[in-house]
Parts: structure tokens; sequence; C-alpha cells
């Protein structure tokens, strides 16, 4: 695929995946999903500043890992946008990252109450998901990850792993595709559900490390199947965004 296809087609899966995370309840107004340039790991993509449910091809701006636009544009852009380009920066393996605030989630990042794969599809936030807090590096702020020094905090916080939880704010997640991104975003999201209501019971019994790896190996062969299954559901209610403009 020559270099302009391969950029229409990842523009278009951009806006598909953020598409996807709002139907799914994970982003509504907020949230955004970025992917490394396909033939330049210097750069990465991301979306004007856009509720994810609607963006389009055409709203998708590359930008350097200073997270600064490639070309000039009057477009808005996310204030948060540096969240990217520093993961980008740290972790050469990453192809993907999503930010959000999940309503499932949402708990444990006020509680510090640690996230753990407690179901097979929930091994997909890998062995921990560990926590950032903005107030250890920097004390009081509006929350918001808008300084490039943010960013990096936030970068190494995460770490090696698939999930930082965010205290108070949200969550980053990463992934080595769009799809594995998106299956890691739902399906952390859902294992956040299932571990909440099986505290109710007073009973939390996670998975061993074993079965962790042994799961988010299986997860690679789930992917084609998982985006099949969310891009046809955009696609009968009529909500697959329109092609990238030539």
């Amino acid at each position: 695929m020559s270099v302009p296809d391969a950029l229409r087609s990842l523009r278009r899966d951009i806006a598909i995946a953020n598409r996807i995370l709002a139907q799914e309840g994970l982003l509504d107004t907020f949230g955004h999903v970025s992917a490394r340039h396909p033939h330049d790991a210097s750069r990465y993509l991301l979306s004007r500043s856009r509720a994810p449910e609607l963006v389009e091809a055409d709203d998708v701006i590359e930008f350097t890992l200073d997270s600064e636009p490639v070309a000039a544009t009057d477009a808005r852009l996310y204030a948060e946008r540096v969240i990217h380009g520093c993961i980008y920066r740290l972790r050469p393996d990453v192809q993907a990252v999503c930010h959000h605030h999940a309503p499932a989630i949402m708990p444990y990042t006020i509680s510090g109450t640690p996230l753990v794969p407690v179901f097979l599809l929930g091994a997909a936030i890998g062995r921990e998901a560990p926590f950032w807090d903005s107030r250890d590096d920097f004390g009081d702020t509006n929350l918001l990850v808008a300084k490039p020094e943010e960013g990096l905090s936030l970068a190494r916080a995460l770490g090696q792993q698939a999930i930082v939880l965010m205290r108070r704010h949200g969550a980053t997640v990463v992934g080595t595709s769009l799809a594995e991104l998106v299956f890691r975003s739902v399906y952390s999201a859902r294992n956040a559900e299932f571990q909440t209501q099986a505290q109710a019971h007073g009973i939390v019994s996670p998975l061993s490390p074993g079965e962790i790896e042994r799961a988010a190996a299986a997860h690679a062969k789930m992917l084609p199947r998982a985006w099949e299954y969310w891009v046809t559901r955009l696609q009968k209610r009529g909500e697959l965004p329109p092609e990238c403009a030539p």
C-alpha cells in the first residue's frame, strides 16, 4: 500500500476507533484516540478537537512527537495531545493510544483501589494497572495533562504496561495496533465493571500471573473478530465515518 493510501486508510480507522469507543460508552464528549504514522515513527495522527462520536477521517491531523501539527492549521486542537506524543516518544512499541474517562474505571481512579484482571478478556489489563497522580510532581493543577512535562511524567508512570490509571481523572491505554487498543480499552472497562460487582459480594479472585500471560496471548486471535463486530454495529446504525477525501 502506498504512503497516501496507507494514511487515508489509517485516518479512517482512527475515526472508526473513536466511534467504536463512543458506542461502547468509554468516550463521550471527551477523550481521544491516536495512531502512530504508518511510515514515520516520529509522527502520529490525532483528530482535531471534536467529540469522538463525530470524528471523521478528514478531521485527523499529523503531529510531531512534540505534539505540534506538521502542517499549519487553524483547527482547534486537543489540549491533552501531549499524552499521545510523550507516550510515543518513550514507547517505540506503541502504535495507538486512547485517553478516556470511562464510568466503570472512574471509581478506581478516585478511590485508588487496584484494578486487577478478574476474567479472561480482562487480562487485556496486563499484570498491573499503575497509578499516576499529577499532585506528586506538579501539586495542584486543573487536572488536564497539557504540558510536555506532565505528559512525560504520565508516560513514565505507564512504563511498559498496557494501561495507566490517572488519579481523579481517567485512564490512558496503549496498543500495538488500533484493534488491540480498542480491545484493551473496552475489556479493561468491562473488567472494572465485573470487579466492582464482585467486590459487592466481598470476594475478588484475580487471575494468576500465568493465566494473565496465557489469556493475553490468546487475545491476538480474537482481535479480527472483535473489530469486525464493532465495525458492523456502527454500519448497522448508519454511523460509519465517510471515506477520507483524496
